[in-house]
Formats: C-alpha cells, sequence, structure tokens
C-alpha cells in the first residue's frame, strides 16, 4: 500500500489509565476475525500522559474505512469526542503525528479526512474541533 490519504477516528470508548488500544486490538481480532488492529496509529493516554501506538505497519491494508483501506492511514484517538471533546494534550500529539505522516507521505492537507466523511457515524466525534484541526495541520 502506498497512503495517499490520512483518515481521523475515535474509539468512541472511554479512556482510562489502562491499554484500551490492546482492548480495540483484541476486539478486532477475536470478534472480527482480522490479523491485526485496523488502525496503522492510535494517540491514547498511559500512566501520566498521552503517547502515540502503533498498529499496522503504514505500508499494510488498513481495515478502518470502507472504501478507503487500501490507500488511506487511519489514526485512531482512543477516546469518545461525541460526549467531550479530545484533550489538548491528545489533540495536540495527533497533530504532530498527522503532520509528520503528511511530510513523510506527500498527503496533501486536502487528503486528511474525518471517518464521518465516508460514514453514516459521527467519527471523530461531534465535538471534535475539525475545523481548528485542519487549520493547525495545514499551517
Amino acid at each position: 500500500m502506498k497512503p495517499t490519504h490520512i483518515i481521523i477516528h475515535h474509539s468512541a470508548t472511554n479512556d482510562g489509565r489502562t491499554v484500551s488500544w490492546e482492548a480495540i486490538r483484541w476486539y478486532h481480532t477475536r470478534t472480527n476475525g482480522w490479523h491485526d488492529i485496523g488502525y496503522h496509529f492510535g494517540v491514547e493516554l498511559l500512566d501520566m500522559g498521552y503517547e502515540i501506538l502503533v498498529g499496522r505497519m503504514p505500508t499494510e491494508t488498513g481495515a478502518h474505512t470502507v472504501g478507503m483501506n487500501d490507500k488511506a492511514i487511519g489514526i485512531c484517538l482512543v477516546g469518545n469526542f461525541d460526549v467531550a471533546p479530545p484533550p489538548a494534550k491528545q489533540l495536540d500529539l495527533t497533530i504532530r503525528l498527522t503532520r509528520s505522516l503528511m511530510t513523510l507521505l506527500s498527503i496533501p492537507v486536502d487528503h486528511v479526512h474525518r471517518h464521518a466523511d465516508f460514514s453514516q457515524k459521527t467519527c471523530p466525534g461531534k465535538l471534535f474541533p475539525w475545523d481548528d484541526f485542519i487549520d493547525r495541520i495545514a499551517g
């Protein structure tokens, strides 16, 4: 896979101080029968800070957005942004990750999308500050 797009997701689950990323991986592999978690990267609170977690390798086809899996990197923020906006530190780290991937893979800002752009879901959440996010990754 040669990624040409990035798609932003939320897990729509509560983020605690446990590794919810692993719970998502378990669900994807055990329940869905996939070989790994569907996303390429995750951003989650671990201990006292936010971390970037690796899922599938960027060269592997994802399993996160129907019709885009073979051309898009999937980034999932662990949390439910239908009930609260993402914490500033989580958003900042996601912006850094997205900008880095855009640079490394020559992905233009207009190829960064919400999961909701391709589905009936609200993903990455009704309270995700999408316009601010786009302004900051474009800057």
